[in-house]
């Protein structure tokens, strides 16, 4: 009887331990799969495509951005055995402290699993990356994997185009899982813009290797690979020989350029001076680079023509002759005398030696700032109004209808509002109802507190070739698989200025090249309309300006120049504006040698240059 207890007792225990084992065995089968996916992970890799990012092309499709292999090195953690640190250190070229970092590193990112590959060394240099295959068989867990990083043909447009970088923490948690560390995205430019576009699709390639990473080829012949697609190909606005034309005109100046087709908006060219090589953005360096750039005191990381704000000194009196007929306050026979400048109890405005009185079309030859002067009081002080501040804030209307102290809408980051005052900031200054056109007077000349961009500039001159509207500028002309991009871009955007007042200004402007302050952008047999400024700085010598369409009738470009501390409108805009307009419409620049050296030749940077934001009193031509 007792023995068979015990019998009874011992096989008790044998199907406890056997039950216990039954139920363990479930529970890692069936309920636990981290045991599965350690062994599939064993043989089967999954590693990511990276698709190639779409090619960038001017507007007569010569290449300007084009795709080069990197090599970036990937661990997968639970792959990684028997590893000898110090030979792996030695090959990529760090640390045995570094190697520990990077683990701690990509432990922390985001996603991380040690069954997921994760970047370890990004770029290999070609030789590294030889060494490194040679002995792959020796780092188990580890692989390269081929992408592509940019390459420019040029070294010009940097502004334009922009570059791309890595992903931030903050860029990897907004992507749901897209994005992993050691992603690359458009930062700035037409590369950020368009990151959706150019950036392509991700795909994903399920390899089997064996104990020691050896590929042992495409998991079931690929068939659950899912394939990369390629970014798309873009063509932009920007004329590539016109572009490097304006860029060697601007060497070793500061300010910017933008020239804009007018009947389309389309941007031809947009120089930011100085600007840098866009090839210093690619590759192991690229951060080096920032931060040299960041540190240079002359910003040429800083995109001028769409976020600086320049007074636009006498070009400014072109838009005052149109709103003031419109207010009806101007005429083109309205005359006014000019004894060496504008003065009304007590306040003097100079200006220089010329014929008086003149009607409209001569004071905009000769640009006459007592006539504007008057033209600016007339408007402010018009008694259709109740009262000045609702005279001004009509004048503000007509400005914002010209696109001048707001976004025009570009489409680049970073564009600027300029500043035009609005009659609560002189409420401010002065107090309501205590000021009126006198106190603001130099804003008639295009001075004071305004601020415009060079591309809000560009964009007034094209507005005046198109007798009354503009196309919103912008960048991108095709982009591929897609009709009409961006169709916000087709549309006339027209200004509180009737049509019919335009001829008398136009004619003006033409008056300017012909026989007035830009005689020097004259070129035979083109009919050039424009108008110089010139805007004193207290920091330094005057920013020279220009502006101009050509030709006068079916205008095929439209051009603003912007050199900083550079004096007289006609000494320096003036004269590139010219050559730019020659090059783009006769594909020549050759004809004035002289004056390409000399533009060319021109060292205006001062190394210790100030951005000017400051209050301009007064203007010359």
């Amino acid at each position: 009887m007792e023995s068979q207890i015990k019998q009874r007792i011992l096989i008790g225990v044998f199907i406890f331990i056997a039950f216990i084992y039954v139920i363990r065995l479930l529970m890692l089968q069936i309920f636990d799969d981290s045991y599965i996916r350690y062994a599939q992970n064993n043989v089967l890799q999954e590693q990511t495509i990276y698709p190639a990012r779409g090619l960038l092309m001017d507007r007569t499709n010569d290449l300007l951005v084009y795709n080069d292999n990197i090599y970036d090195l990937f661990v997968t953690p639970e792959q990684v055995k028997n590893l000898d640190t110090n030979s792996f250190c030695d090959v990529i070229g760090i640390t045995k402290d570094e190697f520990i970092a990077r683990f701690e590193r990509i432990k922390r990112q985001k996603g991380y699993a040690i069954y997921r590959p994760s970047i370890f060394e990004k770029q290999l240099t070609i030789k590294t990356y030889a060494k490194f295959q040679e002995m792959l068989f020796d780092f188990q867990g580890f692989y390269v994997d081929v992408r592509t990083d940019r390459k420019y043909k040029y070294s010009n447009a940097a502004h334009i185009m922009g570059y791309i970088g890595e992903v931030t923490e903050k860029m990897i948690e907004n992507s749901d899982g897209y994005y992993r560390l050691g992603d690359f995205i458009g930062i700035s430019g037409v590369e950020r813009t368009y990151e959706k576009e150019l950036g392509g699709i991700k795909g994903v390639r399920y390899v089997l290797v064996d104990s020691k990473s050896r590929s042992q080829g495409r998991y079931k012949s690929g068939e659950f690979d899912t394939a990369a697609v390629a970014g798309k190909k873009i063509n932009l606005t920007i004329d590539q020989k016109l572009q490097e034309f304006g860029e060697t005109l601007m060497k070793n100046k500061i300010g910017s350029v933008v020239a804009i087709e007018p009947n389309t908006g389309e941007i031809l060219s947009m120089i930011s001076s100085p600007t840098y090589d866009p090839n210093l953005f690619v590759g192991r360096e690229r951060g080096n680079h920032y931060m040299e750039l960041l540190q240079d005191p002359t910003k040429p990381l800083f995109n001028r023509p769409i976020a600086a704000p320049y007074p636009p000194g006498s070009i400014f009196k072109v838009i005052m002759s149109l709103i003031g007929q419109q207010e009806k306050v101007l005429f083109p026979t309205t005359a006014y005398g000019c004894g060496g400048g504008f003065n009304y109890g007590g306040l003097h405005v100079g200006c220089h030696p010329h014929g008086s009185p003149l009607p409209l079309q001569s004071a905009i030859m000769v640009s006459c700032n007592a006539y504007f002067c008057h033209v600016y009081r007339t408007v402010v002080n018009n008694p259709k109004y109740r009262k000045v501040e609702d005279a001004y804030n009509k004048l503000y209307e007509h400005l914002a209808s010209f696109g001048m102290g707001r976004k025009l809408g570009v489409d680049l980051y970073s564009e600027g509002t300029g500043f035009v005052p609005k009659a609560t900031y002189y409420d401010k200054i002065y107090g309501r109802n205590r000021w009126q056109a006198l106190t603001t007077i130099s804003l008639g000349i295009g001075q004071g507190e305004l601020g415009i961009t060079p591309l809000q500039m560009a964009n007034a001159t094209a507005l005046i070739a198109n007798r009354g509207y503009f196309i919103t500028p912008h960048i991108v002309k095709k982009i591929e698989g897609k009709k009409n991009p961006n169709p916000e871009y087709n549309i006339k955007h027209w200004c509180t200025v009737d049509t019919s007042y335009f001829p008398v200004v136009i004619n003006g402007m033409e008056d300017v090249v012909n026989h007035g302050t830009a005689y020097i952008a004259k070129i035979p047999g083109i009919a050039i309309c424009g108008k110089t400024g010139t805007a004193q700085n207290p920091h330094g010598k005057d920013h020279s300006i220009f502006f101009a369409f050509a030709p006068k009738d079916n205008p095929k470009i439209a051009i603003a120049v912007v050199v900083e501390n550079a004096g007289f409108g006609a000494t320096w805009a003036a004269p590139i504006a010219s050559l730019m307009i020659e090059e783009y419409l006769t594909k020549k620049h050759n004809t004035r040698p002289a004056l390409v050296e000399r533009m060319i030749n021109g060292n205006l940077i001062r190394k210790s240059i100030i951005n000017d934001s400051a209050t301009i009193k007064t203007s010359k031509n």
